[in-house]
């Protein structure tokens, strides 16, 4: 079945055309999964505005003190990009696991996080960051907080002609690092049964100044364990600590049971996976000492 496309080159023309063709219109970044849901019938074949066209709407810039991730910026200039090398790691790592080669090449940043699916493996890593939208509409630019942007699988607090335009979040100071790890049948290539990120902050002393834990796969969106940060906050980096955080996170999450996993394996999962997260957090912080 075949469908009308468009291609703006302003963002401006795109809220524009997105208000004149109505509410079946429908954003286009790199269409790794839209096009799959409209060649399996998930969803009507209305009227496409593809964003490809418009100037500024990717890469990666980082000014004062926040780095900012453009909508259109494909996973694979995440996986690549000398900012995601050190303590903010973690997106490289979870770019890294989305797809093979071929989707990384067009999939985008935006599409990822706008798609709102529980098991998005880069949302996560940003809801660790504290990471903040910016949105533009019929009604003006906006922003806020990526974890009152995301409302349920596929729902998001998206305003209808809105655009998403960038993802940003602080740069990390010294003494900070990231990780990521997904549970899967394979490594890449899968839907996470579970996806966890980590940020961590220490002092020279080894006492936690800040810790962000963000799941996926297990709820309805991927959420913040912030019950466990709690616990960890001004205490012992230690694996203990790190087990109780698990712990916490495996008792506050809300998986599925479904054929891929049981509601218990996957909270299993959260209480290894956490403690490891963190623990590679401790130890790229002390390996830049």
């Amino acid at each position: 079945m075949g469908f009308q496309l468009h291609r703006p080159d302003s963002v401006g023309a795109a809220i524009a055309l997105a208000r004149e063709l109505g509410p079946e219109a429908r954003y286009l970044a790199g269409g790794t999964d839209l096009i799959i849901q409209i060649n399996r019938k998930r969803c009507a074949p209305g009227p496409l505005i593809a964003l490809d066209r418009i100037a500024g709407l990717s890469g990666v810039a980082a000014g004062d003190g926040v780095i900012a991730i453009e909508a259109m910026t494909t996973l694979k200039t995440i996986e690549r990009h000398p900012a995601f090398a050190g303590p903010l790691g973690a997106l490289a790592e979870a770019a890294r696991v989305v797809g093979g080669h071929q989707i990384r090449n067009v999939a985008t940043i935006g599409g990822n996080i706008v798609n709102a699916s529980p098991a998005a493996d880069l949302v996560p890593v940003l809801l660790a960051l504290d990471a903040e939208v910016e949105l533009a509409g019929p009604a003006g630019a906006r922003r806020l907080p990526l974890g009152h942007f995301l409302r349920g699988p596929g729902v998001t607090a998206r305003e209808p002609g809105e655009v998403l335009l960038r993802v940003a979040f602080a740069r990390s100071p010294a003494q900070t690092a990231t990780a990521f790890i997904k549970a899967g049948r394979r490594r890449a290539m899968e839907i996470s049964l579970v996806c966890i990120a980590a940020f961590l902050a220490l002092d020279g002393e080894d006492r936690c100044l800040e810790a962000r834990i963000a799941l996926g796969a297990v709820g309805p969106t991927a959420w913040r364990a912030t019950r466990a940060e709690e616990l960890l906050r001004g205490g012992e980096a230690s694996m203990a600590a790190f087990r109780a955080a698990g712990a916490a996170a495996a008792a506050d999450c809300a998986p599925i049971d479904d054929v891929r996993a049981s509601v218990e394996y996957r909270r299993r999962l959260v209480a290894a996976l956490v403690p490891r997260a963190l623990q590679h957090c401790r130890q790229r912080i002390a390996g830049g000492r």
